[in-house]
């Protein structure tokens, strides 16, 4: 089941090769397969490195705004150089985040060759919640609907 959301920054020009490494590391027991998404920052949304890693896997690519980015629930590990040159505290951890709503962290930022990554799983308790409600609500539906029962007198 895909239900890792990977939070990936990077330098600009950093090739697919040190991306793939990166998500390995980041990975650790995690399959690739478990991968549901990809985002980062939307300065990022070009970069050659990031697209080929992508198209390798066939991942989507989310992005996200500084704006966006700035709204994100608070980041354990604030980068002092991001704040510096992008005016955000992170982009892997917020935007692994921001990629799987309801979801957690479930690796801090990890750092390999210039390549940040986190990782957040979605929510599969929310999501368990919302379909356990929606089935709820249609044998309710069912039941509603449902004929009386053969030993029901008839109303004269």
């Amino acid at each position: 089941m895909k239900r890792l959301a990977l939070g990936i920054g990077c330098r600009r020009g950093t090739p697919v090769e040190q991306i793939d490494a990166a998500v390995r590391d980041a990975l650790g027991t995690h399959s690739i397969d478990e991968v549901a998404t990809i985002a980062t920052i939307d300065s990022k949304a070009q970069e050659p490195g990031l697209m080929a890693f992508c198209a390798r896997y066939a991942l989507p690519l989310q992005t996200f705004s500084r704006a966006q980015i700035e709204n994100a629930p608070a980041v354990p590990t604030a980068s002092a150089a991001v704040r510096a040159h992008a005016g955000i505290d992170g982009v892997c951890e917020p935007c692994a985040l921001l990629a799987a709503p309801a979801g957690q962290l479930i690796t801090p930022k990890r750092v390999l060759g210039g390549v940040t990554v986190a990782i957040a799983i979605v929510d599969t308790v929310a999501g368990a919640t919302s379909a356990t409600s929606a089935a709820n609500a249609t044998d309710a539906t069912r039941t509603s609907r449902a004929a009386p029962p053969s030993n029901a007198q008839d109303p004269q």
